[in-house]
């Protein structure tokens, strides 16, 4: 059978890289300030997705990020990998957002996407740490939800059979179709770029990145339809302005404060059991540790 499969897929900064400038004063990410990457764990929803590519012949894999319009950079990474096409979400008035209000957008962008059979998407994003936004939007969507997924052992008959890593152990379970699944960082590596794919793909743009190219270039992607990425805004997707960006976001950060670390002694100890144990104990009933 074939499927339609959408992977939701964020760009994040890189957080090996993280400088003075990288939180603006409202507390909200500099976004433009920091090196861009795709998410780890999306790479590893992704590779869950081009497996079931390759086990049914026919089906597509569309890649959905929400970010500002240079995310389109990870949709061609996704594409050089073995996607089919992607879709940016983005506008002005979706800043700032919280994972209330980005799971609702996602939802809406769904919605509008339409005939879709699977949804995948790591289990969170390096830049908040929340695993929230892929249930959020299952609810949103009122379809079932699989978190912590590890590998995709079977879909066929209407439902995915999934192995979920948990903390003390694994289990196995079974969701009917639609469903979203979100991955784990334990689950298989993506596969690298397939270079051909580079060869065809490499001059695949935005609507936003058309401006970039030289004349030759616009020419090749107006007479390739394949190489025209999508750019929805939040009016397409029909979203609720009271629910998306600042306005649809409940979470707020109230201040920020930089915490430098400096030691204030230091201690040096012999090889001895007894002095490890009293420097152990003094750390606990000051509250160090324990």
């Amino acid at each position: 059978m074939s499927l339609n499969i959408i992977v939701l897929a964020k760009q994040v900064p890189d957080t090996r890289n993280v400088g003075k400038d990288a939180m603006k004063e409202d507390g909200t990410i500099n976004r433009a300030a920091l090196p861009a990457i795709f998410n780890p764990e999306d790479l590893n929803a992704l590779e869950q997705a081009l497996h079931l590519k390759d086990a049914n012949p026919g089906s597509t894999i569309t890649l959905l990020t929400m970010g500002l319009p240079r995310a389109a950079e990870i949709i061609r990474e996704a594409i050089y990998r073995g996607a089919d096409s992607g879709i940016v979400l983005t506008d002005r008035v979706l800043g700032g957002a919280d994972t209330l209000a980005t799971s609702y957008s996602l939802a809406q962008a769904v919605k509008k996407f339409g005939n879709y059979d699977i949804i995948l998407g790591g289990r969170q994003a390096i830049d908040g740490d929340t695993a929230q936004v892929g249930p959020q939007i299952a609810e949103k969507l009122g379809i079932p939800q699989v978190t912590y997924a590890e590998e995709i052992l079977d879909l066929k008959d209407g439902f995915v059979t999934v192995k979920r890593r948990l903390e003390n152990g694994v289990e196995t379970v079974k969701a009917p179709l639609p469903c979203v699944v979100t991955v784990n960082g334990s689950a298989a590596d993506c596969r690298p770029r397939n270079a051909m794919r580079v060869q065809k793909y490499k001059f695949a743009v935005s609507p936003s990145e058309v401006a970039k190219l030289t004349d030759r270039q616009k020419e090749i992607v107006e007479n390739r339809p394949y190489l025209q990425l999508q750019e929805w805004g939040a009016a397409f997707v029909d979203a609720d302005p009271e629910q998306i960006g600042f306005a649809g976001s409940p979470t707020k950060v109230k201040s920020i404060e930089n915490v430098v670390f400096t030691a204030k002694e230091s201690r040096v100890l012999d090889d001895d059991d007894a002095a490890i144990e009293d420097l152990v104990k003094e750390l606990i009933a000051n509250h160090t540790i324990g």
